[in-house]
């Protein structure tokens, strides 16, 4: 099973403002990123290419503040140990689970799941701290906030990666593609 991170970072590192603010990311105006630059730096293809969603709550409220369910039908697992019930309108394949990134990453595993999209602070470095995330693709937004969540926490010990490839956008937009070893 492929564990991957698909994530958006200010180049200072952060994924969201203290507050959990997005509205430094580009789209938080109302127009899709997409629309706005004609580029989707991958998203949909990488989307179709994975089988569940893993968020944090505190992702997943995010993500209900946007006011419309932005992943359709696909599987969505949000980890929480305070939360029981999706609530109404959302789809059937939301589901919350706890337990270790280990038990997830095990219960997912035994399910035949192939391809896990991890997204959020606390939930990425709970991952990586495991070792069990494979892939980190970080698309830098050319934009410095100061202060906020940060992607990257402390860890047990040193994640090694390898540069797979990069991109570089005409509106100062950086991808990059890491393997982790």
């Amino acid at each position: 099973m492929k564990v991957s991170v698909y994530i958006a970072t200010s180049l200072d590192g952060f994924i969201a403002r203290a507050n959990g603010d997005l509205d430094w990311l580009p789209g938080s105006d109302g127009e899709s990123a997409a629309t706005a630059s004609g580029e989707d730096y991958g998203y949909h293809d990488f989307m179709a290419s994975v089988d569940v969603l893993v968020m944090g709550r505190h992702t997943f409220e995010k993500v209900l503040s946007f006011g419309q369910w932005p992943y359709g039908d696909k599987r969505v697992v949000v980890l929480t140990n305070s939360l029981s019930n999706p609530g109404e309108g959302l789809p059937a394949t939301v589901e919350f689970a706890s337990g270790s990134p280990t038990k997830i990453y095990e219960e997912l595993r035994s399910a035949g799941v192939e391809h896990v999209y991890l997204d959020g602070g606390k939930t990425i470095q709970a991952f990586l701290d495991a070792g069990l995330i494979d892939e980190l693709i970080l698309t830098r937004i050319p934009v410095l906030i100061g202060s906020g969540i940060p992607l990257f926490g402390p860890l047990g010990s040193d994640r090694k990666l390898r540069h797979i490839r990069s991109e570089a956008y005409a509106n100062g937009i950086v991808q990059c593609h890491y393997a982790v070893l």
